[in-house]
Order: C-alpha cells, then structure tokens, then sequence
C-alpha cells in the first residue's frame, strides 16, 4: 500500500459509507456495517454494500483499516463470491467458528 491510503484506524471507530477497496486497489462498495464481538472485544468483520448486494467480509480478508478506506486482502472475484450477511445454514456466514456464526447456531438458524 502506498503512504496515501490513509491514518491506520481501530475497527471500532470505522464509519458506514468508508469505501472497501480490493486486493488490486480497486473500490468495490463502502463498508454497510461493523461486526464486533463486544464482549472480548475483538473484530469481526464488515458488511460491505456492493453493486451485487451486501457482502460479509470476515476479519481475516480485512487487510488494512484506515480514516480513508478498507483494503482487503481478497479480489474483486472473490468478493463478489462472499455470502451475503443474512446467508442461510451452511454458508460461511453460518460457519460457527465466527461470531455470526456461534449466534446463528445459539438461535438455531
């Protein structure tokens, strides 16, 4: 990444509307929402609002997070191959090792 691409910034204070750039550098949608897990206080991933829809990136394939916008570390393929963050059971959304996940299966979803 180039020294332009903004101020690192804490997940916790990331704003709907940043724009989500791909591995190339290539904007693909602004981030929709933030995923927390508050309770231990670790970062889950985001929605992001794509021209296909919204798309859940799980916090591995978030690379970078600054005050200017959301590097992943997937491509614009591989984006578009995301689930969306409402997915049914036995999407990765659903997977119980993330935090959406664990609550899906608590809710029997």
């Amino acid at each position: 990444m180039t020294d332009d691409d903004g101020v690192a910034i804490a997940y916790d204070v990331l704003r709907p509307g940043t724009p989500v750039v791909d591995s190339d550098g290539a904007q693909v949608g602004t981030v929709h929402e933030v995923l927390d897990n508050k309770r231990e206080h670790m970062f889950d991933g985001i929605v992001v609002s794509t021209p296909d829809g919204r798309r859940f990136v799980d916090a591995p394939e978030v690379g970078r997070i600054t005050d200017q916008r959301v590097t992943l570390t997937i491509d614009r393929a591989a984006v578009s191959a995301l689930p969306a963050p409402d997915a049914p059971t036995g999407s990765p959304v659903a997977d119980t090792d993330s935090f959406v996940g664990r609550w899906r299966k608590r809710l029997g979803l």
